[in-house]
């Protein structure tokens, strides 16, 4: 099977152009591919995972990926599966977040000479001249076929900047000046993004003539992705500062029954024979499965010994035992105190278990808080600064979420 096949078997192909060649070029190792991350952030996040790991794959297979930085289009804000237009971020903020960036992606795949490369399209875009740019590139599109992308669609009613207007003609001058001047032969990215893609390869043939060789492939769970980014509690980072090890793998310990085995296929490297022999699993074996998801992930992102010991964690507490030194944990500052005492809505807020204090005493009063085993269920309860010496005590919140809260000696 070849990784092309792979690829579809997984479940990651959901369309692309020119199919025939695009086979033969990955299945062959000869694709320079490139796929893009905006800097909107100083981490990676979650639904940023199946793109490293098909980057990661393709690499494996003996194509060269570029992991494109959005340096440039960042400033404008890509409008595809937003209802409001993007905070505007200072050029410092964003070289900041590129470099974040980096970091992480270098931990997914392997930069260096004829191997995997990184630019960042600041280089290219941010010393464009605007009116050449309209001249040379603004005469290939269409402003009646731009409109009826779904990307530009969906914010008609609610308005579109004009600068947002422009992303997608920036993101395919990326494909156009990367084909030209890295031989960057392949654009990978979500549904979301189809609209973009299409606009750079057809950019590239208008330019460069009909032949020229420009293929777009869209994963068919990266807009799907972004939403498995998000959580009620904010975003699931890859920095381990933000979001910790344990914390990531009960991320994917907690999917639902009827996506663990989609994530097992789509996200894992396990084979594809062990996956399939795992498809039939219920009941208890799900439970298995999810175990094994969040311990293979959390392996890829944090490494062997952090995913060991999530792993280990979440056994004794969910057992009643073992130690709780590895859960996520929050230092209490002696200002968290008044007359040496803490309330149960302070608490929460400090963990960072409620983002508010409307949300933490909701909590209470609906029997969701549980202090070392107890459960609170009274607002104005309170505990003492020496409750939380040396290990502290464990907060859990609803069945799943357990957080050590400390002082120090």
């Amino acid at each position: 099977m070849g990784i092309y096949e792979e690829l579809t078997a997984r479940g990651l192909i959901a369309q692309v152009t020119d199919e025939g060649q695009i086979r033969d070029l990955v299945n062959n190792g000869k694709a320079t591919f490139y796929i893009g991350f905006d800097c909107t952030a100083d981490s990676l996040h979650v639904g940023h995972f199946m793109a490293l790991c098909l980057m990661k794959r393709l690499q494996m297979a003996g194509n060269r990926p570029i992991a494109l930085i959005g340096g440039g289009t960042t400033m404008i804000g890509d409008p595809s599966g937003r209802t409001d237009m993007r905070k505007m971020l200072t050029k410092e903020d964003i070289d900041h977040n590129a470099a974040c960036f980096k970091r992480q992606m270098e931990r997914f795949i392997e930069f260096g000479p004829d191997k995997a490369l990184m630019l960042n399209n600041a280089d290219w875009l941010l010393g464009l001249n605007y009116v050449e740019l309209l001249r040379e590139v603004g005469a290939c599109f269409s402003v009646n076929n731009m409109l009826r992308a779904e990307c530009y669609k969906q914010r008609m009613e609610k308005g579109l900047s004009f600068l947002e207007f422009n992303y997608m003609i920036m993101q395919s001058y990326d494909f156009y000046h990367m084909f030209q001047h890295y031989g960057c032969n392949m654009q990978f990215g979500g549904n979301d993004q189809w609209s973009n893609m299409l606009g750079g390869t057809e950019l590239i043939r208008r330019k460069l003539g009909k032949d020229a060789h420009a293929m777009t492939i869209t994963l068919l769970l990266n807009s799907e992705g972004k939403k498995m980014g998000k959580t009620a509690a904010g975003a699931v980072w890859l920095d381990p500062n933000k979001t910790t090890p344990y914390d990531f793998y009960q991320y994917w310990r907690n999917v639902e029954d009827a996506d663990v085995m989609k994530c097992i296929r789509m996200l894992t490297f396990l084979p594809l024979e062990q996956i399939d022999e795992m498809d039939g699993w219920e009941g208890s074996q799900l439970n298995q499965a999810k175990e094994l998801l969040a311990y293979e992930l959390t392996k890829l992102v944090h490494g062997p010994e952090e995913a060991e010991k999530a792993r280990e964690t979440a056994k004794g507490l969910f057992s009643g035992g073992g130690s709780a030194a590895n859960m996520p944990a929050t230092e209490l500052p002696a200002a968290a105190f008044e007359n040496g005492q803490i309330n149960i809505i302070g608490l929460l807020t400090a963990c960072g278990l409620c983002a508010s204090n409307g949300e933490a005493r909701r909590l209470v009063q609906q029997g969701g808080v549980a202090v070392s085993d107890k459960k609170v269920t009274d607002i104005a309860a309170a505990f003492d600064q020496g409750d939380f010496a040396g290990e502290g005590v464990v907060i859990k919140k609803g069945k799943k979420v357990f957080h050590r809260a400390y002082t120090k000696a």
